[in-house]
């Protein structure tokens, strides 16, 4: 059991780090990205997704004053 935890907290300390921000906000980043692109909006897309990321970095920065 205790190999399972192990792999279970390194996992969570690879993608959340140090940000939470970061991990959630990359992660809605790629599930729009997907959903944009099934949809056909892949135009959309070529823009929606710098300015997640974008707004994800100034939201992650902003906490750390």
């Amino acid at each position: 059991m205790k190999y399972i935890v192990g792999f279970g907290r390194f996992w969570y300390d690879f993608i959340v780090g140090d940000s939470a921000v970061l991990a959630i906000g990359g992660a809605a980043a790629l599930v729009v990205g997907a959903l944009l692109a099934r949809a056909d909006l892949t135009h959309v897309a070529d823009v929606a997704l710098p300015v997640l990321v974008t707004g994800t970095l100034a939201v992650s920065l902003r906490g750390t004053e």
